[in-house]
């Protein structure tokens, strides 16, 4: 369940109807929105404003997208973050996945399906300060869930929200083919999934593994999902 205060979003695109689209929708979804029409703009919101969600558009002037990222990440800002950009190539959406950001989507969009995301990272977020530090363990690997932490051996791996929870649910079914609408109907928590959205995720967590040189691995079952495999079984 989401909290009940109400969250402030920040839309943060250079085309005004664009932004008068997406405000008008979270005012219906009964969430506050925010303007900014550059990536400088933004930031200054940021550090005068309480902000929950961030909206991000990457193509701006007076800097952009992939800045605003970067400075978020910077002053550790606690901030959810969707990209909305007409930007499809992959390595994009690898660069703004890998700066932090919770989802990913292109433009054209529907606004109906950015209120779902928005609420599902919100839901996502939330019900992790209802309870102490939840811990997993599988074989050489330790997941510290509220800290957003993987222990490989001795080795420390800072995650992402969403490579946290794509590692929990992993974890938790360990040699398990788990197929792309499992996936995202428990992390994203709803049905229209990304393929490439997930791909990029599975192979940041993927070189992770790799690099922590762990027995475990993540499988891709081509044309069905995914499956982390490996030590004792």
């Amino acid at each position: 369940m989401i909290s009940n205060k109400m969250e402030h979003v920040l839309v943060v695109d250079d085309d005004p109807q664009i932004r008068e689209v997406i405000c008008a929708h979270i005012e219906q979804a009964g969430m506050h929105p925010v303007e900014a029409e550059s990536g400088q703009h933004a930031i200054d919101r940021l550090e005068t404003e309480q902000v929950d969600v961030l909206i991000l558009d990457l193509m701006m002037d007076d800097r952009d997208g992939f800045e605003v990222l970067h400075y978020l990440n910077n002053r550790r800002f606690d901030v959810l973050t969707i990209v909305v950009s007409a930007r499809r190539e992959e390595h994009d959406k690898i660069a703004t996945l890998g700066l932090g950001a919770d989802d990913y989507m292109t433009k054209p969009f529907s606004p109906m399906e950015l209120m779902a995301r928005i609420q599902a990272v919100l839901r996502r977020r939330h019900p992790k300060s209802s309870h102490s530090s939840i811990v997993i363990r599988l074989s050489n690997m330790v997941l510290d869930i509220d800290n957003y932490t993987l222990l490989i051996y001795n080795e420390k791996i800072s995650l992402t929200m969403v490579e946290c929870d794509l590692m929990q649910l992993l974890m938790q079914n360990p040699d398990r083919v788990m197929t792309k609408l499992e996936i995202y109907q428990q992390v994203w928590q709803h049905e229209r999934y990304d393929d490439n959205n997930l791909s990029v995720y599975m192979s940041r967590l993927r070189k992770q593994l790799e690099r922590a040189q762990s027995s475990w691995e993540i499988q891709t079952v081509r044309g069905v999902g995914y499956r982390l495999t490996g030590a004792g079984i």
